[in-house]
């Protein structure tokens, strides 16, 4: 099969199917990285934390997709942050103990938010909930501040993100104001 063909197809999934897988990879990301990375470790923990990237460099790309109609700008400006700390993260950077794909990725937390705040086919509060998510992974940038607030900038960082992919997850997004906002 060709690009071209590929692609045809993947614009013909539903904006609902689109959010639905971006939540489904998200959860099985999410519970790969704890299972095996965290409780396993070893090559073992290699090998989720790449089915993890990939995972998440999927997500990335659902996201894009799903809102590069309320501000294609944003939507890419939002992919590459995330992809750059995915980057970071694969090599394992960590200049001075600064989390830098932590930091990319909350970035892209606040982007999302915003975009979700800005779309009509979202609840307004998932938009707050992964901004507020996304401000708690950028104190990872600073590591005394990161140590100060641990473990509750994990835990607000995990609740906010998870709860807008367990709502895409569960619920999808309004496909027909999703069409609507696309052609505007």
């Amino acid at each position: 099969m060709s690009a071209t063909v590929a692609m045809a197809r993947f614009h013909d999934v539903s904006p609902r199917t689109m959010a639905r897988m971006a939540g489904g990879i998200y959860v099985f990301s999410l519970l790969t990285a704890v299972t095996f990375e965290l409780l396993l470790g070893g090559r073992l923990g290699y090998a989720a934390n790449f089915i993890q990237m990939l995972g998440m460099a999927a997500v990335t790309l659902f996201c894009y997709l799903l809102f590069k109609g309320v501000s294609r700008g944003l939507a890419l400006l939002a992919a590459t942050f995330n992809l750059a700390g995915l980057i970071f993260e694969v090599l394992r950077l960590s200049p001075q103990g600064i989390n830098l794909a932590l930091g990319f990725h909350g970035v892209f937390c606040v982007l999302i938010g915003y975009l979700i705040v800005r779309s009509t086919f979202l609840p307004r509060v998932l938009g707050g909930l992964i901004a507020l998510g996304g401000f708690s992974w950028l104190t990872f940038a600073l590591p005394a501040l990161a140590a100060h607030l641990a473990p509750w900038n994990t835990i607000v960082g995990l609740a906010g993100e998870a709860s807008v992919f367990l709502w895409l997850l569960a619920m999808g997004v309004n496909a027909e104001r999703w069409r609507e906002q696309a052609r505007a």
